[in-house]
């Protein structure tokens, strides 16, 4: 089976028009889902507008009609389980199971302290996680959850409706913990590209979750335009953003990244597009699903 790509796309410093117009352009090229954000301020771009990551997915599923709809990833200590676990319910129901569920235990602690969120350590950041996807998935079972943890207490709680199907969870990272929360609870297991290296040597640790990765990408109409694609690309986002974390090339060589990424097992790419998903970056990345099937 060919690798699918999903759009993820940054809700910021763009309309809600502007947010459904990609949405809808994404759809019609052939990519099979759409994946936003979840901070409190855009992350190294605090003076720029954004939008709250549930509100804008809800949004865009009521503007689409086959996209799967989710983000990389929700902050877990930005949510209670609770009422997350009934807003992923909300929102399956009325996309008729169009929404999956990314999670994490937060990627930028700087936002923990400036917002007052606690708590701020990675272990029990982790550690809330844990709770969270344990307490979600009784719920969407519809038992009655009593729990008594470090980070929760619930009595006699449920919920009502369960989701029209099992709700697919995206977890992030390559931590010990996370991989243990990926094996117990993921559907995919996300793998950070700068960390893509450690893909063969954590693979049996993911119980049986499929792997995705997100790569920034850059697609030229012509092989003569790449280099000065690649200047452009190098003076907006520096030298760090490059090798690696960025493929910039033509629908060929984007087609080919996607194909050496499938031969090592991995089912989905989340492209970030460096124009924001312009509408002829769309249509390019058009093509690729187009050879890759």
């Amino acid at each position: 089976m060919a690798i699918a790509l999903h759009l993820y796309l940054p809700q910021m410093r763009m309309t809600h028009e502007a947010i459904v117009e990609r949405a809808l352009g994404a759809e019609a090229a052939g990519f099979e889902g759409i994946a936003f954000m979840d901070h409190l301020a855009p992350p190294m771009a605090e003076s720029h507008g954004m939008w709250e990551a549930m509100a804008i997915a809800g949004w865009v599923l009521a503007k689409t009609t086959t996209l799967t709809v989710g983000h990389l990833v929700l902050c877990d200590a930005f949510h209670h389980p609770a009422v997350l676990a009934r807003q992923v319910t909300s929102l399956d129901h009325a996309s008729g199971g169009r929404f999956e569920l990314g999670l994490g235990w937060g990627s930028v602690p700087a936002e923990f302290t400036t917002y007052g969120v606690a708590p701020t350590s990675a272990r029990q950041r982790v550690g809330r996680m844990a709770e969270s996807l344990s307490i979600m998935s009784r719920l969407w079972a519809g038992e009655t959850v009593d729990h008594q943890g470090e980070h929760f207490t619930l009595v006699g709680a449920r919920q009502a409706p369960a989701p029209t199907r099992p709700i697919p969870i995206v977890i992030g990272g390559t931590g010990p913990r996370t991989l243990e929360l990926v094996a117990r609870h993921a559907d995919w297991w996300n793998v950070p590209i700068h960390q893509l290296h450690e893909l063969d040597d954590r693979r049996d640790r993911i119980g049986s979750a499929r792997i995705s990765v997100q790569n920034m990408v850059a697609v030229a109409e012509r092989e003569t335009d790449v280099p000065e694609l690649r200047a452009q690309m190098q003076r907006r986002f520096g030298t760090n953003a490059m090798g690696t974390r960025m493929v910039i090339g033509t629908v060929d060589t984007l087609t080919e990244y996607c194909r050496d990424l499938e031969s090592r097992g991995i089912e989905r790419l989340y492209a970030w597009c460096a124009d924001f998903a312009s509408a002829s970056t769309l249509a390019r990345l058009g093509e690729v699903i187009s050879n890759l099937r």
